[in-house]
């Protein structure tokens, strides 16, 4: 911080001050109805078949895409800058990726299992790298390597360019997986907490306040929340 004297904010009495605040609450719930609306139709999207196996490097050996979504219907898939090479970081994370999963928080897994909802990361960076950086940042979220695969290019994440970011969103049928979202760059600011993520999925919070399309699971809100161990 500079040690000059910092601006600061208009001073007015009390009365002023509740105007003002009122009158910002209106943009405020205007663009939370924007962003429901939003949401539903993100919920309405089409979704796009994953034609390949993809085999990925994992602490428990090798595991495949549909293993990822540990028995749910639903999988966050984060695309974490890692790679080795000329446009990746060899040793050390992306430090915005690195951000990013600082804001997942510890227990954002068991609310997101809560409702159909697997969670992991994946890097083209062998996996002793991932494994020795994760150690490093005190990260528990299960990340895989995709060194040995195609998936990265094939899903835009690796150009000519460099590497990319962003959150995949797949939902299964039984054995075969589709491709429902993506988004990167500011898109993934309203993300790192348990409604963000849910949001980003097809089914979304599955709340029956929610404009969803008809047979989407949906149960009354407050009632299936419960504290992070008490999930079972």
């Amino acid at each position: 911080m500079s040690s000059a004297k910092a601006a600061l904010p208009k001073v007015v009495s009390q009365e002023e001050w509740l105007a003002a605040r009122n009158a910002l609450l209106v943009k405020e719930k205007a663009l939370t109805h924007a962003r429901d609306s939003l949401a539903a139709e993100r919920r309405r999207m089409p979704m796009a078949r994953v034609e390949k196996q993809y085999v990925f490097a994992s602490p428990d050996g090798n595991v495949s895409l549909l293993d990822l979504f540990d028995g749910r219907p639903q999988l966050l898939l984060y695309h974490f800058m890692f790679a080795p090479g000329v446009h990746g970081w060899p040793t050390a994370g992306c430090p915005g990726c690195s951000m990013f999963t600082d804001n997942i928080g510890q227990f954002t897994p068991a609310h997101l299992n809560a409702r159909g909802v697997s969670l992991a990361l994946v890097s083209r960076a062998p996996l002793a790298n991932l494994e020795a950086y994760r150690k490093r940042m005190s990260w528990t979220h299960r990340w895989v390597s995709s060194e040995h695969n195609s998936f990265n290019v094939d899903f835009g994440l690796t150009t000519p360019e460099g590497e990319g970011h962003g959150l995949s969103v797949f939902l299964r049928d039984g054995n075969e997986i589709y491709r429902t979202y993506f988004t990167s760059q500011r898109g993934t600011e309203v993300l790192g907490n348990v409604w963000g993520f849910l949001e980003a999925t097809p089914y979304g919070r599955q709340e029956t306040w929610e404009d969803s399309p008809a047979g989407w699971p949906q149960t009354p809100p407050y009632q299936w929340w419960r504290r992070h161990d008490e999930y079972g």
